[in-house]
């Protein structure tokens, strides 16, 4: 059980850290029709935050001035989340993380040591497994013997992360911001586990982090996995995975909202955000921890065994 006594039957008091883009499109909007939630307050040095809300300006202002929260979600760029997730446990609060969880695989380990130590629940949250395809193709590919599978996740970056500089540095993961959600996908479905060959990673002369990525896996029985990521897309954007098996061909679109099976296509209302605030409070109501890095550390070993080619400056 959390450690409130009330979380049982009061809603959890919530404050999300980091009030841009992520946080207004998905979190305040989710938590604002959860009644397991109740925002409490938010936290950001850069604007006003939510009308009716207490606002500050730094964690450290929260903890000492604030209302009493339950926990946080920290929707800021992974750079600075470490510090903010220990800082935030040490006060008391359970933390959801968004993706990635942090900018390093020792954070993340750190942060659940700390987590465990106090009795908190820590949530590294891959809003893509919460897509409505998802689970019906893991279900279904669980049997199967995996032939070949092809994942190609383009879109345009002035679009889906307009004036957000941090992914272009170092730890903001450039390409593999959007491509570790196809990751965190694919590391879900597929039944057995897999490995990177190969890569290639392009570098912007201009930027310090990559614009697109060509990748190469194998899972453990042989099957090839290729990866095609690019941020240059114009027009129609791609976020699909096709999965070729022994038994017919699995197609999961839109970043997972469409599941084409062998039988005929399942198209289901995508609410990612709600399962993952569901997945949160259950977490928090058992006293569990969900912290799953295979995503990341595929990103890391990319970085790690991947070859930089450098390509034309990019400018927003």
């Amino acid at each position: 059980m959390s450690r409130f006594a009330s979380s049982d039957v009061d809603p959890i008091r919530i404050a999300v850290i980091g009030t841009g883009k992520i946080a207004r499109d998905e979190h305040l909007p989710t938590i604002g029709g959860d009644p397991d939630f109740v925002l409490t307050a938010t936290v950001s040095p850069h604007d006003a935050g939510v009308d009716g809300v207490p606002h500050y300006a730094s964690l450290d202002a929260l903890l000492a001035q604030g209302p009493k929260i339950d926990a946080v979600a920290l929707c800021t760029p992974p750079q600075v989340r470490y510090t903010l997730a220990v800082q935030a446990i040490a006060g008391g609060a359970h933390v959801f993380l968004e993706k990635p969880p942090g900018a390093t695989l020792t954070e993340i380990v750190l942060i659940e040591r700390a987590a465990a130590a106090s009795g908190r629940t820590v949530f590294a949250a891959w809003h893509s497994r919460f897509a409505a395809g998802v689970e019906p193709a893991r279900a279904w590919l669980a049997e199967r013997r995996i032939v070949r599978v092809s994942i190609v996740w383009r879109e345009d970056v002035r679009v889906w992360h307009p004036g957000q500089g941090w992914i272009w540095q170092p730890g903001g993961l450039g390409v593999f911001d959007p491509g570790i959600n196809a990751l965190s996908i694919v590391t879900h479905i597929l039944p057995r586990p897999f490995y990177l060959v190969e890569a290639v990673l392009k570098y912007p002369e201009n930027r310090a982090a990559p614009i697109a990525a060509d990748l190469v896996f194998r899972d453990e029985g042989g099957a090839p996995i290729a990866m095609d990521l690019d941020w240059r897309q114009t027009g129609p954007q791609s976020w699909d995975i096709v999965v070729e098996t022994d038994a017919g061909t699995v197609t999961l679109a839109d970043g997972g909202a469409v599941l084409s099976l062998p039988d005929g296509m399942r198209r289901s209302d995508n609410r990612e955000y709600p399962g993952l605030y569901a997945r949160f409070a259950t977490l928090i109501r058992e006293g569990r921890s969900e912290v799953d890095v295979d995503p990341l550390r595929l990103v890391a070993d990319a970085f790690q065994l991947g070859r930089r080619d450098i390509v034309e400056a990019f400018h927003d």
